[in-house]
């Protein structure tokens, strides 16, 4: 499949359009169509739209998934397609999961920001709570280009970075910005993963998870739970845990789930009784696999 962006960059070195491209070539205007449509094309027209250009097919060419969900939102994403599933995951899922963890943006003001760059702010809002908010964007448009790698630390700790560099806990010095923490933290009055077993427990847990070739999403969950276990970063791990859990549902081409702030006292309740009970934090999530497959049935894509 012919990568859009790729093309329009191309057409527009060459000063021309994709009118007079399909004249130049004696291609079909109808040809030319299915590639701001992300449809394949022909061998044959691939070669001499490449030829004409003076690149390498391979260059024209993106990558083609057979994960449906990922498919859709690799285009849509360099597309930048407006009202799809790309721009609704990216507002709903940044919304609900930054509101989780205290952030005073409504969701009206992060689809503002995913839309326009922009922000009618009221009082009170804090600087942080709008930049994570772009960096969660940026999140996931990273696990969306990574989807189908391994889980390594170092994704994860990208992640991190991405989410909490700029902030002002960037700027305090035992605060590491996409490193594991320094200072020991305690959860809902639990006990975590000491900063000196952080590494440890960490590649315990991926090497564990990565054994099985086809996680399912009970796997994931488990994943996810795991992994605040550990809490293995001094701020922003349910942020971070939440986008390692897209990231796997992308991978394994399982149905993602967004965790609606509604739910948050069903989601907290069922990471603390996770190791005894894992029924709560299956079904919260679960829930949220619904949310997901209503925003699909919302956009009519059939899955």
């Amino acid at each position: 499949m012919i990568s859009y962006d790729v093309l329009e960059k191309a057409l527009k070195d060459k000063g021309i359009g994709k009118t007079e491209l399909s004249t130049q070539l004696g291609i079909s205007t109808r040809t030319i169509a299915k590639i701001g449509k992300g449809e394949k094309l022909s061998s044959r027209s691939l070669q001499k739209i490449a030829h004409y250009l003076g690149m390498d097919p391979a260059i024209l060419m993106r990558e083609i998934s057979d994960n449906k969900i990922l498919q859709m939102l690799r285009e849509e994403k360099e597309r930048k397609l407006p009202g799809g599933l790309y721009h609704e995951l990216q507002v709903r899922m940044t919304y609900n999961s930054s509101h989780i963890e205290g952030s005073k943006l409504s969701e009206d003001q992060t689809r503002l920001i995913f839309e326009t760059n922009t922000l009618d702010a009221s009082d009170g809002i804090p600087v942080d709570d709008v930049l994570e908010t772009v960096h969660h964007f940026r999140a996931i448009d990273y696990v969306i280009d990574i989807a189908e790698e391994e889980l390594t630390e170092d994704i994860i700790k990208h992640l991190h970075y991405i989410l909490k560099h700029d902030t002002r806990d960037s700027t305090l010095g035992w605060f590491a910005a996409g490193d594991y923490k320094k200072r020991a933290n305690v959860v809902g009055g639990r006990e975590t993963s000491k900063p000196s077993e952080v590494h440890k427990h960490m590649t315990a847990l991926l090497q564990k998870y990565n054994a099985g070739k086809n996680a399912t999403v009970e796997d994931i969950i488990a994943l996810h739970a795991e992994f605040e276990y550990i809490h293995p970063f001094q701020d922003g791990n349910g942020r971070v845990g939440r986008l390692i859990a897209l990231k796997e549902c992308l991978r394994h081409n399982v149905t993602p789930f967004i965790i609606e702030d509604a739910k948050k006292s069903c989601y907290y309740r069922g990471l603390s009784e996770w190791r005894n009970e894992k029924g709560w934090l299956t079904d919260t999530c679960l829930d949220g696999q619904d949310t997901f497959i209503r925003l699909m049935d919302m956009l009519e894509i059939h899955y």
